[in-house]
This record gives C-alpha cells, structure tokens and sequence, in this order.
C-alpha cells in the first residue's frame, strides 16, 4: 500500500523516504528493521510528551507530571492512534506475523508509532518530531484532567470501590465488530452493589475495558 496516504495523516512529508520505510519495517520481514528506530523514538515521544504536559499544566508537581506522561506514552494509547491511522495496513510483517494477525497487535502498532516518531527525528529534526507527535496526540491531550493522578480508568475505578467496601466490577464483552484488520470492541461494566451497567467501545478489548470503566467513573461522579 503506498505509504503517501501515510505520511500526509502522520504530517510529515520525508525527504529521506527510505526512513519511514524501514520504521514499517518489522524484525519479521528483514533487515533493516524498525527496532533501533523504536528507541530512538520512545525518547523523543518522552521528551515531547513531557515538555507538553509541563508548559500546560504549571501547576502539577514531578510525581503527577510523571504519572501523565506514564498514561500518554502507554501501549495502550500509542495503539489507540496506531489504528485512528490505519497503521495496521503499512507495516511490513513476515508471512508468520501475517497470518497470526500481527499488524493489528497492540504492541507490534506502539513499536511501529515509535519508529515514525524515531524516523521523524532523523529525518527533520527534534521540532518536526514534536509538531508530528502533537498534532496525533491532540485527542489524547486535550482529555487530560489535572485533576486526575493520571491512573487509568479501571485503576481509579477499583480504588475507588475498594475505598467504598465494595465488590470490583465485572468486565464482559458483548460484542466484536468490523473487519478483522479494524475491529471494535463493546465491553460491558457492572457494578450490581451499585445499579451500574455501562458500555465501553475501543479498537481493542483492552480499551473498550477502559472505555467502560470511564463510562462508569463518570456515572459514580454523576451520583454524587
């Protein structure tokens, strides 16, 4: 599939498109391969995501600066803009990757994200890097509380019944839809001690889980 559809959605045109190429590039498939470029683009993600959070956020101190970086930089949330890109399709997987479904794994798609993050960077420079990585990350951004640790969902939402006496919640999915290349997940939460049953949607059972547990986080906070 060519890879110009790509780099216009990442917003990075290389001029070394050879880069990008081997950031697709799975151990799998051959040499060379995107892992020197994974992390050398996992400190960049880090360093960007923390500049961000602290020009934002002047008010948090290091430990919930940290543990907002920590829930940005997650597999689960370089997953989450894996597929919003379609990333499952570009990457270059030998046959038994291929056939065991790798290019929709959660964690072959973070590693992919941090190699372009990585190929960015030598290809443009740090600021091209951060200008890439915000514009992706904005979604993600602009759903930072402050007022949150930073925890997940389903971690805040078991410290919080936990806090109560209260059973933990039950995850159960309810359905899978979609192509096997881009599925959606429906997850359901209940928390019978307190009437709540709500659903979750995510590229991954994983974040539909978490989906569900915001769902009912938000209910609780409704409640109040």
């Amino acid at each position: 599939m060519p890879v110009g559809r790509l780099a216009s959605a990442i917003g990075h045109q290389f001029s070394k498109p050879e880069l990008l190429l081997q950031a697709l590039t799975h151990r799998s498939f051959g040499s060379p391969h995107n892992e020197r470029l994974e992390f050398l683009g996992d400190s960049v993600l880090n360093c960007v995501i923390a500049t961000v959070l602290y020009q934002r956020f002047g008010k948090l101190n290091e430990g919930e600066l940290s543990r907002q970086r920590a829930n940005l930089v997650r597999q689960e949330s370089l997953a989450q803009i894996a597929q919003r890109l379609d990333l499952g399709n570009f990457l270059r997987l030998g046959e038994g990757e291929l056939k065991s479904g790798g290019f929709r794994r959660p964690s072959i798609l973070a590693d992919g994200l941090e190699a372009i993050f990585g190929a960015i960077y030598l290809d443009a420079g740090f600021d091209a890097a951060r200008a890439a990585i915000e514009g992706l990350y904005q979604p993600l951004l602009d759903q930072v509380d402050p007022k949150h640790s930073g925890k997940d969902a389903k971690t805040s939402l078991q410290e919080l019944l936990q806090g109560r006496k209260l059973p933990l919640p039950a995850y159960a999915l309810v359905a899978t839809r979609g192509e096997a290349h881009l599925q959606e997940f429906e997850v359901e939460c209940a928390i019978p001690a307190l009437a709540i049953r709500v659903h979750g949607h995510g590229g991954s059972r994983r974040a539909a889980e978490q989906a569900a547990a915001r769902a009912a986080l938000d209910q609780l906070t409704e409640a109040k």
